[in-house]
C-alpha cells in the first residue's frame, strides 16, 4: 500500500474517532443555559447563541408515539450538536480572547481548521524548502476544559535533490487549568500535550515517534497580551540520533480595533543529546495577523503572515515566510 494512501487512511480514522467521541456527550448537557459573553468580548470573537428546540419531548400520547420518536430522533441530533456549540462558547467565554500567533502555539483553548503554508532557505541561503500544511489541521473543542487538535500531514517540495513527500502525523490536546477573561485578571494557564507519529520517511518526518509536553501562560496588558510556551520534543526511540530539545516561544501582540494584530515572537530551541548536542537556535519572528471576518453564521476568516529570521550563529534553516489561513467556528 502507497505512503500516501495509508496516511489519508489513517487521518481519516482518527478524524472518525473523534467524531465518534464527541457523538458521545451526556445529554444532560443540552439543557445547559447559553453562556453569556463578557462586555470585554471583541466583536470578532464569536460568543454564545440561543439555543433551540432542546427540551425533549416527553408527553406525548399513546396515538403520537410513532410521530414523536421521528421528532425526538432529529431532535436529539440537533440537541448534542447544541450542546456542543454551547460548551464551546462556555469555554471561549472563560478565557481571554487573544489571538493565534504564526509559530507560538496559541496559548487558548481554539476552535477552528488552520492550514499554513511556509518556505524556508537552507544555512547557505542556496536552496527553498516547500511546507504545505506546516502541522495544523483541525481543532475541537468537546469540553469548557479541553482542546483537541488533529493535524494533517504537511508535504514538503524541495528545490534541492531531497525527495519530496509527506511529513508526520501530529495531534495536541490542551487543558485549560486556569483562566479569567478580560475585566477579570485578562489570563490563562495550561497544561498541553502534542506528539507526532512517524508515517513520513526522513528528512520529510522525524522517522521515530515524538512526544510534547508544554506548559503555556499568557497575560492581557490592555491592548497589548503576551502568550509563552515552554515544552520538550522528548522521543520515544532514537534519542540518541535526534536528541531532546526544550522548545520556548513567546509572542508580544498589540491589538488594533478588534482585528488587526501586529506581533513579534521569539522562537528558541536548546538541544540535549544527539546529533545535535549542546547546539541552540534562536528565532525572531516579526508578523502580523488580521481577522477574524464573519462568513457565514459562526464560521469566520483570520489572515497571518510573518517571517523567521535567524539570530544565532547555528541555525538549521533561515528567513522562513509563513501564511496562515485560519477558519474559526
Amino acid at each position: 500500500m502507497g505512503k500516501p494512501i495509508w496516511i489519508i487512511r489513517l487521518a481519516v480514522i482518527l478524524v472518525s474517532g473523534s467524531g465518534a467521541m464527541f457523538m458521545q456527550l451526556p445529554r444532560a448537557i443540552a439543557q445547559t443555559a447559553d453562556p453569556q459573553c463578557g462586555s470585554a468580548v471583541p466583536s470578532s470573537q464569536v460568543c454564545g447563541y440561543a439555543d433551540t428546540d432542546s427540551v425533549a419531548i416527553s408527553n406525548r400520547s399513546e396515538d403520537e408515539s410513532q410521530s414523536g420518536a421521528t421528532a425526538s430522533a432529529g431532535s436529539n441530533q440537533d440537541d448534542w450538536v447544541d450542546a456542543w456549540l454551547r460548551k464551546v462558547d462556555e469555554a471561549r467565554a472563560s478565557q481571554p480572547h487573544f489571538v493565534s500567533p504564526n509559530v507560538t502555539s496559541h496559548v487558548m483553548l481554539v476552535q477552528q481548521y488552520r492550514f499554513d503554508m511556509s518556505w524556508q532557505q537552507d544555512p547557505s541561503g542556496g536552496t527553498v524548502t516547500s511546507n504545505y500544511g506546516a502541522a495544523h489541521g483541525l481543532e475541537i473543542i468537546p469540553t469548557t476544559r479541553l482542546e483537541v487538535g488533529v493535524f494533517q500531514p504537511a508535504y514538503l517540495v524541495h528545490q534541492s535533490t531531497v525527495q519530496d513527500g509527506f511529513g508526520d502525523f501530529s495531534f495536541q490536546v490542551k487543558y485549560r487549568a486556569f483562566s479569567a477573561t478580560e475585566g477579570q485578571g485578562d489570563y490563562f494557564i495550561g497544561f498541553f500535550l502534542g506528539g507526532s507519529f512517524p508515517t513520513g520517511t526522513p528528512p520529510n518526518g522525524a522517522g521515530h515517534t515524538i512526544l510534547s509536553p508544554t506548559l503555556a501562560a499568557s497575560k492581557g496588558l490592555g491592548p497589548w497580551d503576551i502568550q509563552s510556551t515552554i515544552g520538550a520534543n522528548l522521543p520515544a526511540s532514537g534519542a540518541n540520533i535526534l536528541g531532546r530539545a526544550i522548545v520556548f516561544n513567546t509572542a508580544v501582540d498589540y491589538k488594533i480595533r478588534g482585528k488587526i494584530w501586529p506581533m513579534l515572537e521569539e522562537n528558541s530551541t536548546f538541544w540535549l543529546g544527539g546529533a545535535l548536542d549542546g547546539k541552540k537556535q534562536v528565532f525572531l519572528t516579526p508578523g502580523l495577523v488580521l481577522g477574524g471576518f464573519p462568513i457565514a453564521e459562526r464560521l469566520h476568516l483570520s489572515l497571518g503572515a510573518g517571517v523567521q529570521i535567524a539570530v544565532t550563529e547555528f541555525h538549521q534553516y533561515n528567513h522562513r515566510w509563513i501564511v496562515s489561513v485560519r477558519f474559526p467556528f
